[in-house]
């Protein structure tokens, strides 16, 4: 017997059925090698996820894993399951980073289908999941929901009954849980003097520097998240596309801009919540990355911990000094790549 009956081409719209729970398969178990190629190929450089003695003596067991990196191994997992087939991933929301992960924890992932919607063109679809990273105790290392543009395999099928859910603006800061303490925080080891109280609501700082991606880096980061998207990997199939280019893989985006927020949020270590996030533009190989940020609102935790809500915006070609975002109709600008909203840890000061 001969063919292709064997291989799994993937969902496409028609195959999604509203409150269905997808077990994804492919465990893994994330090592001190991925964080240091995951450090390679975005130049982050936090301290909380580059020095195991700094985050030990700041109320981690041992060197954590960024959540970022959580986030895309989880992401990951799900590809073949929901996005093998997307047009595009258009969004998320409701992010949630209840438990930390280190070097050995082994990641597996669930979905539940908790949206869908056809298209006015009949030819594609969204739909919305939420997605849950498990690690080896079954303790759910994160949440989030996220939409995306899949094809149907039939234009003609019929358009199913509409769900769309309700989603929260964003994650209340009275929901972290903040297990651990900055009471030990270095300035000097942490490449940066500003802390809780140096940020105000409104605040607008441009993070300067700018990141050129290349074909093989960004290819080696999706493999590293098993992310196997067909948009990312196969040119002969982009060539009939609109772009005629691999899409560059949105979680690339999100962990360049984060990386480049260094400079001018380098305290603004952990990422707590993911509250909206949008991929406004494609990016491709050879473009270059800049970013800026808003400080949209902040909280303190505790004694020693604050919290800061960022609107991160990523932009390509373009460096970020006049702080690009939408034009005069509305819409997104062509150089905003990524508009996206989180809130992160950050030092008080006693």
């Amino acid at each position: 017997m001969t063919g292709t009956a064997k291989a799994d081409p993937g969902r496409f719209f028609e195959d999604f059925q509203i409150g269905e729970t997808i077990v994804h398969a492919t465990p893994l178990t994330v090592s001190e090698g991925d964080i240091s190629l995951y450090r390679a190929l975005t130049g982050s450089r936090h301290v909380m996820f580059s020095s195991a003695e700094f985050a030990k003596a700041n109320g981690f067991d041992r060197l954590p894993i960024d959540p970022l990196l959580a986030f895309h191994v989880v992401f990951g997992k799900t590809v073949p399951d929901i996005s093998l087939n997307a047009v595009a991933n258009l969004g998320y929301a409701e992010g949630r980073f209840p438990v930390g992960v280190y070097a050995g924890d082994t990641l597996r992932a669930v979905s539940e289908v908790i949206g869908k919607k056809e298209n006015s063109n009949g030819r594609t679809g969204v739909v919305w999941v939420r997605t849950r990273g498990l690690n080896r105790k079954d303790e759910e290392v994160l949440s989030y929901v996220r939409w995306v543009m899949v094809h149907k395999r039939d234009a003609a099928s019929p358009a199913p009954e509409p769900v769309v859910p309700t989603l929260v603006d964003a994650v209340s800061a009275t929901e972290f849980d903040v297990s651990w303490s900055y009471a030990n925080w270095e300035d000097a080891l942490s490449g940066s003097p500003h802390r809780f109280e140096d940020y105000e609501t409104g605040e607008k700082i441009d993070h300067v520097d700018g990141m050129t991606v290349e074909e093989a880096e960004h290819q080696i980061a999706t493999r590293l998240y098993q992310n196997t998207a067909k948009v990312h990997f196969d040119q002969h199939m982009q060539n009939a596309s609109r772009f005629g280019r691999r899409l560059i893989y949105g979680g690339v985006v999100i962990s360049i801009a984060r990386a480049l927020s260094f400079n001018g949020l380098g305290n603004a270590c952990e990422m707590l919540a993911i509250n909206a996030g949008s991929h406004t533009n494609p990016l491709f190989s050879g473009d270059t990355v800049y970013a800026w940020s808003e400080v949209l609102d902040r909280a303190a935790l505790t004694d020693t911990v604050g919290a800061l809500r960022l609107r991160l915006v990523a932009t390509k070609d373009h460096p970020a000094g006049d702080f690009p975002l939408k034009g005069e109709d509305g819409r997104y600008r062509p150089e905003v790549i990524l508009d996206f909203d989180y809130w992160a840890a950050i030092p008080r000061r006693a």
